[in-house]
């Protein structure tokens, strides 16, 4: 596969749709720091605008590319469109913090901001998970119309408000895949004592169908499945699944990720931090976000199909779930939601306005996007 640096070298101007609340201050790492970059349109910060140093903890080792690379590339912007006066250095998980501990390292300032994924942090209140994804919910692009359009960033800060953090979007993998395993599943009676890693909701309706669930950061998924501790890991795509090497542990590859269908990332802000920065550098900051929000989606979106092509051709059995399977999951993701929406208010609260606009940007999408697939997609062998 090309390689392709993702680390921009010029930021042009970046045209911003409104969101409800400003954004926030910028990062980079040392060896960026010693670049001589030339950015054309940089604003020009006043000189008397503070020197502002910023760490921040990221839930992925430096390996994940394009996910470690995300948070880098905000660093780097930020950096260079406040002419070097506020600087944020990345670390990878592991350093500053666990991977799935950057929420709490963010709310104790243990360091100012982090790059992580909403639901990492479930025990924090579970209306969280909306910030990254829902089992059977929206694809990458719905989930951005609902952050930016519907109502859910302004909902999510609410939400962080009480954490004493503010939060911004940060990349979306796009829907992932269904896993790695080590034997086949061909119905929901093999999901019986099944001991797989899988985070946030999702794993929350697998361990109602009889999967035993474990909670892992990217960097031990490998170990795991080679030290037989567990039968099977989702990550995120062939991509990162490949960088991980899981194609050497398991051989089995399914489809499609159905507890994943569009997952956000987001920057994660102290509160108190943010408030004491200009508007200058929060403004920079958010324009940075969106960029960031944008290209991780568009990379994986360049490089997965290569990356698939590549592991079948080398021994991966790539096999979609059965419908039996996909039928059981689904009905028991909505009846937990019901169960969540009856016990906690703010989950409550979030799902109706959430199911509200899911209803109807799958109406919207079965009308455009996915007649328009189907037909190209059934008929690309006359290419």
């Amino acid at each position: 596969m090309e390689r392709r640096k993702f680390l921009t070298k010029t930021l042009t101007n970046t045209a911003l749709g409104a969101i409800g609340a400003t954004a926030l201050g910028a990062c980079t790492s040392e060896s960026q720091q010693r670049k001589s970059v030339t950015i054309p349109n940089t604003p020009n910060i006043d000189v008397n605008q503070p020197l502002i140093r910023w760490r921040m903890a990221t839930s992925w080792p430096k390996s994940l590319q394009i996910l470690f690379e995300a948070a880098d590339l905000l660093c780097q912007q930020v950096n260079i469109m406040t002419n070097g006066r506020f600087v944020i250095t990345p670390y990878p998980a592991g350093e500053l913090t666990d991977g799935l501990k950057v929420l709490p390292a963010v709310q104790d300032n243990i360091v100012e901001c982090g790059h992580t994924a909403s639901y990492y942090y479930l025990d924090y209140g579970s209306a969280l998970a909306f910030g990254t994804t829902l089992p059977f919910g929206l694809t990458a692009s719905q989930q951005n119309a609902w952050l930016y359009y519907g109502g859910g960033l302004e909902a999510m800060r609410k939400l962080y408000q009480d954490l004493g953090i503010v939060n911004f979007p940060g990349g979306n993998t796009g829907t992932q895949m269904g896993g790695w395993f080590k034997q086949e599943v061909k119905t929901i009676a093999d999901f019986q004592g099944l001991r797989m890693r899988v985070p946030g909701l999702g794993g929350k309706i697998l361990q109602r169908l009889g999967v035993e669930i474990q909670s892992l950061p990217g960097n031990r998924i490998f170990t795991a499945l080679e030290q037989n501790i567990i039968d099977a890991a989702e990550w995120k795509n062939p991509h990162a699944d490949q960088t991980l090497g899981l194609n050497k542990v398991a051989p089995y590859y399914y489809y499609p990720g159905w507890w994943e269908p569009g997952t956000s990332y987001e920057f994660q802000i102290n509160l108190a931090e943010w408030n004491k920065l200009p508007v200058e550098y929060q403004e920079i900051f958010q324009a940075a976000a969106t960029d960031v929000n944008t290209k991780m989606l568009a990379k994986f979106n360049a490089v997965n199909g290569k990356v698939l092509e590549q592991l079948v051709l080398t021994g991966t059995k790539l096999l979609p779930f059965s419908s039996e399977i996909l039928q059981a999951s689904y009905k028991e993701a909505f009846a937990m939601y019901e169960e969540m929406a009856t016990e906690d208010e703010n989950f409550r609260n979030l799902y109706l306005q959430w199911q509200k606009f899911r209803n109807q940007i799958y109406a919207w999408n079965e009308i455009n996007e996915s007649v328009f697939a189907n037909f190209a997609l059934n008929n690309i062998k006359f290419s």
